[in-house]
């Protein structure tokens, strides 16, 4: 199969109701169908947290680094996406697209190393405030884990080449373009040379790509702060966001509308070669 085909055929297992709490049948369906990829390519952990008398799970897949790279006892990249979403939305782009994304991510670089070891993780609880991903950082900054980056997924599929389709937080308007055809990186200030590897990588696939370092964790701009990487900027570890970004282009976001045929799965599907080309590269 194509990256294409397979990226479509991710996202028809993924897209449905899958809201922790409303959803459970299909939250956990989902949870099984990431636990059963991962495991075709190494071990899953498991690290489980409570949200009230609930038991929540993320679920991790360690690949080592090329065995040349193995001696060098490198920090490891963190590639991670949430795989809930809110009640009563299939949420194909948010963030279906995010998980497929990462689990083709880790078919390819279980096949192919690359230089640094990467943990792939899937979060849970991400619309419920980042709960998966606050867990985690805080987990890794207690067992005093250094990362070589955090590179959050989230809602890659969606394109709108119209002019005046992209809006933005102000001032920003004034620097990025108004149509909804790019995928944006937003980073924190640490990030900077991968922010441009990253985005010229994506750029060479045929992506149009933006990129934006932000200061102080992004609270002076607090959209950029709307996914897995803000704890991880809390927790002082260098952090990405990959976005389409979610409600400043797509009306489908976080409605009954978020269904597979509004995504584009051209520009979904560059998106992954661009990402894992510039993976590569760091």
């Amino acid at each position: 199969m194509n990256l294409k085909n397979q990226l479509e055929s991710h996202l028809t297992s993924i897209v449905r109701d899958r809201d922790p709490y409303l959803a459970t049948a299909g939250h956990f369906f989902v949870q099984e169908y990431i636990r059963q990829q991962f495991a075709q390519w190494g071990s899953v952990e498991i690290h489980t947290f409570r949200v009230g008398s609930k038991t929540c799970q993320n679920l991790i897949l360690n690949l080592p680094s090329q065995p040349e790279s193995e001696k060098r006892d490198l920090p490891p990249i963190l590639i991670g996406a949430h795989y809930d979403a809110v009640p009563g939305t299939p949420g194909a782009d948010d963030n279906a697209t995010g998980i497929a994304v990462l689990l083709e991510l880790a078919r390819m670089f279980a096949s192919v190393p690359t230089k640094y070891p990467l943990q792939l993780v899937a979060f849970d609880m991400e619309e419920y405030g980042l709960l998966g991903s606050t867990e985690y950082a805080a987990y890794l900054k207690q067992e005093q884990q250094p990362l070589r980056l955090m590179i959050s997924l989230e809602m890659l599929g969606y394109c709108d080449p119209t002019p005046g389709s992209q809006s933005y937080p102000s001032p920003l308007k004034y620097f990025y373009p108004n149509c909804g055809d790019f995928i944006a990186l937003i980073g924190n200030w640490r990030t900077i040379r991968d922010l441009i590897c990253i985005s010229r990588s994506i750029r060479k696939v045929g992506v149009p790509s933006q990129w934006l370092p932000v200061p102080n964790r992004g609270l002076i701009v607090r959209q950029t702060r709307q996914s897995d990487h803000a704890p991880f900027w809390d927790a002082g570890y260098p952090a990405i966001m990959v976005t389409d970004t979610a409600f400043m282009r797509n009306p489908n976001y976080h409605k009954p509308s978020d269904t597979i045929d509004t995504l584009d799965l051209d520009f979904l599907t560059g998106v992954c070669q661009g990402l894992e080309s510039g993976i590569r590269h760091l």
